[in-house]
């Protein structure tokens, strides 16, 4: 009973810190939530800068930042230029009331002067920075003359030198103050944006310049903290970059800040090299520089305040949160959190496609069980239903005005209705008139027998046209149901060929670089795309070799003997320069190779032949050979084989299955013209991982494989292609073994020889009797032989073709690796 009770009690007690954890959670996302509705739409975040530029000083005394801040603002983000107006002048009136009178002329005339010209320029952003220029120059010139009463040449020079800070201060803002707004698509930030937003938030801390806690300057606690941040972010490149602009302006706005620009360079490089040190190894960097820089250049006296400055930055870049580094992370290039937010990017663009893919596959293939026949009536049924139909119109026709209807189609229903389907029946089969049986039975049965039987013969032929009319479309439905679920299969297939990752290989990957090193082979880099087997996908970078092929001679040979399976070069892009690196892609070769051949001749010796032949090898491993045959002789003929092996090969390339591309065909040849179109079509699908073919067979002579002495044929007797809707056709596979040959031809061949009985045995004799197994001498023996049976004449086109199954054996695979005893896994 305790044991009960306690672990009741501690299943509550993980429920309750469970829902604390999740309440805790909650109340964090709103507070973040509330935080940034508060800084970015709001424009907290552009009050609090705007403050600090209107307190920023160059040189202690000129104020360049206030114009060109509410100028970007006004013209990027004009809901909030009041906002930004009120905080220029809050924060000038901490300065000096000249300081605010600058600002306010300023603004005044910019307001002014940029509602004049927007009636003349469409895009005045363009034309800003000139304005600027011209209105701070000539603000000063005012103030110097009307209030001041200064005006000398010196101060001049200094007005023209602040509107010329002025000028660059607006470039620069107009290209940073859009990162601080909410921006719906994340984009990587470019070199320009990055040193904006640097010199914007530099500037802003120049408005600090004077605030002190406890005797530490609070410009150059925040400075080395923003050195950090991006030292940890984006490493020894940014971080210097951040540092030097940064103490630049420091300087530039307090002489005595001169140091500082050393000593933030130098902690930016260190923390940047030490950023795998994470947070503890950046703030080391910067102590470490501060204690160098400080001892050389203020001496012993000052070390102190400059590191409890850098140990509060220290504090203030523990305390930031993993997010905001991670958000600011993402957005500049060449840190792993920006790979990872493409990576992931990419992967949601890809799952889309795939979904988007895979939902049309759906629609298709609901579109093909619509259009099934398994859908529909089953046919038994549909018959019945015919057969009733059919009956009550010729009782309507002859029953209806007999005196022994009610008799007829009452009492004796069942009777009735069997002797006219019975009639019926045999009237659509033509023998009704030889069925004299039947006819004196239902002569003594219906006193209008005659009638009725000529009414059932006459309307029968309607009746056999209507059945006709519904088999064809039975089978266009199929047919169309068949393509449609092809059409579904390769691109469900295509689908998942998308939302394919490439996987981690990084063992295998050093385990191949070094074999190569160790072998003397400089290696640029190795990418492992796939090590299935019979699938390999490898890609490596290597030094020019000025063409003497050593991918081909050494490395595919080496990863043979890692890899245990034969390894060839797929591609291979060779530098343009000598010193440059290749680009080389290594993938699993086939076991099996085709070696073909291909003899034809048209009929009487033309140049058009009607008989067309394709070799095509398919990007799903396998090797196509096709042989069409078109009606007749020359140009026709020849379009009608060509355009079926042309069809027939676009639709094979997209992966569709054999049967289903073939009935494709058929039923776009059949359907896009009424003339008669009609053409054979031979073809043999050579799986070249195992040497096992798929022979269809519509309308075509017979096939042979010569094996050694012994000789096979294949045959199927079809239709020609073409010439009905629904093309019927079967499979024949064959396990082909290494030295088979392969022969096909067309039927000018197979029948050539005059005065020969049996054709088979003529032809399996003469391919015994070869002495070669080249396919190209074959080919040619076969053809002279034929032309030769008919004293030289040609009386139809004839095309033979003939493949050799090998085993794929590269060129450089007999190279032995001894060295290696361990094997990528």
């Amino acid at each position: 009973m305790e044991r009960v009770e306690k672990r009741w009690m501690n299943r509550i007690s993980e429920m309750s810190i469970n829902e604390t954890q999740a309440v805790l959670s909650r109340w964090v996302r709103r507070v973040k939530l509330r935080i940034g509705h508060l800084f970015i739409h709001k424009g907290f975040l552009l009050f609090i800068i705007g403050f600090l530029l209107g307190r920023a000083l160059i040189l202690s005394k000129l104020t360049p930042f206030a114009l060109p801040f509410f100028a970007a603002v006004y013209m990027l983000r004009r809901d909030k230029a009041a906002l930004a107006f009120v905080a220029l002048l809050a924060g000038s009136l901490t300065l000096s009331l000249t300081t605010t009178l600058f600002i306010f002329i300023g603004i005044f005339s910019f307001l002014i002067v940029n509602a004049f010209l927007r009636k003349f320029f469409s895009e005045s952003i363009k034309i800003m920075p000139l304005v600027i220029f011209c209105l701070s120059f000539f603000a000063k010139l005012a103030i110097l003359r009307y209030f001041l009463k200064n005006e000398t040449l010196y101060e001049a020079v200094m007005a023209f030198v602040e509107a010329g800070l002025a000028f660059v201060l607006t470039l620069i803002f107009i290209q940073s103050i859009p990162l601080l707004a909410v921006r719906k698509h994340k984009q990587a930030l470019r070199a320009e944006e990055i040193i904006s937003l640097i010199i914007l938030i530099a500037s802003m801390l120049t408005g600090m310049i004077g605030w002190t806690f406890y005797g530490l300057s609070l410009e150059h606690v925040m400075s080395r903290y923003l050195v950090l941040i991006f030292a940890l972010v984006a490493g020894a490149t940014i971080g210097p970059t951040v540092g030097v602009v940064t103490g630049l302006i420091l300087s530039l706005a307090n002489v005595g800040n001169l140091y500082e620009m050393s000593l933030l360079a130098f902690a930016g490089l260190l923390g940047g090299l030490l950023k795998e040190g994470k947070k503890a190894g950046a703030s080391f960097g910067l102590l470490v520089a501060t204690l160098l820089i400080g001892l050389y250049g203020n001496g012993k006296a000052e070390i102190v305040p400059t590191v409890m400055e850098s140990c509060l930055a220290i504090i203030l870049f523990i305390c930031t949160p993993r997010s905001l580094t991670e958000t600011i992370a993402k957005h500049i290039p060449g840190t792993v959190e920006y790979a990872n937010e493409q990576q992931q990017y990419a992967r949601k663009i890809r799952d889309v496609t795939a979904q988007r893919v895979s939902q049309f596959s759906h629609v298709f293939q609901a579109l093909a069980n619509s259009f099934s026949t398994d859908s529909f009536t089953s046919s038994e049924d549909y018959n019945e239903r015919e057969i009733d139909y059919f009956l009550s119109d010729i009782a309507g026709k002859t029953c209806q005005t007999c005196f022994k209807k009610e008799q007829c189609w009452s009492a004796h229903f069942d009777t009735t209705y069997e002797y006219m389907k019975k009639i019926m029946l045999e009237a659509d089969a033509g023998k009704l008139e030889h069925n004299r049986k039947l006819l004196r039975e239902w002569d003594r049965h219906c006193v209008k027998a005659n009638k009725v039987v000529g009414m059932i013969e006459k309307d029968v032929t309607l009746y056999r046209a209507n059945r006709k009319v519904r088999k064809q479309m039975n089978e266009s439905r199929k047919m169309v149901a068949e393509q449609l679920l092809g059409v579904s299969q390769v691109m469900e297939d295509f689908a998942k060929e998308i939302q394919r990752e490439r996987e981690n290989h990084y063992l295998q990957e050093e385990q191949i670089f070094h074999a190569l090193q160790e072998f003397g082979i400089e290696i640029g880099h190795i990418d492992i795309y796939s090590l299935e087997k019979g699938n390999i996908d490898i890609e490596m970078s290597v030094p020019y070799c000025e063409g003497r092929g050593e991918c081909e001679k050494l490395i595919a040979p080496m990863l043979s003997d890692i890899l245990g399976e034969t390894i060839v070069v797929k591609r291979e892009e060779c530098a343009v320069y000598p010193n440059g690196y290749c680009r080389v892609a290594f993938g699993s070769a086939r076991a099996f190779v085709v070696e073909t051949g291909v003899a034809f001749a048209a009929k009487g010796g033309g140049l058009v032949s009607g008989d067309s032949y394709s070799m095509i090898e398919l990007g799903t491993g396998k090797y196509a050979i096709a042989i069409s045959d078109g009606m007749g002789n020359g140009e026709r003929a020849h379009y009608e084989s060509n355009e079926t092996l042309r069809l027939l090969q676009k639709i094979l390339q997209t992966g569709m299955d054999e049967s289903i591309a073939i009935k494709s065909v058929n039923s776009i040849l059949s359907l896009r013209t009424t003339e008669d179109m009609f053409s054979t079509l031979d073809l043999a699908m050579i799986d070249l991982q195992n040497a096992v073919t798929k022979f269809l067979k519509i309308g075509s002579a017979p096939s042979f494989i010569k094996r050694g002495d012994k000789v096979m044929k294949i045959e199927a007797s079809n239709l020609p292609i073409g010439i009905i809707k629904e093309v019927e056709f079967e499979i024949v596979s064959e396990q082909l073994k290494a030295g088979d040959l392969l022969i096909m031809m067309s039927d000018g061949v197979f029948e050539g020889p005059p005065h020969v009985e049996n054709h088979d045995l003529w032809m399996k004799r003469k391919i015994k009797e070869l002495k070669t197994n080249d396919p190209q001498a074959v080919a040619d023996l076969i053809m002279e032989e034929v032309i030769r049976s008919r004293s030289g004449r040609i009386e139809d086109d004839m095309t033979v073709v003939v493949a050799k199954i090998n085993h794929n054996t590269p060129k450089w695979a007999t190279i032995p690796a001894y060295m290696y005893t361990k094997k990528a896994q």
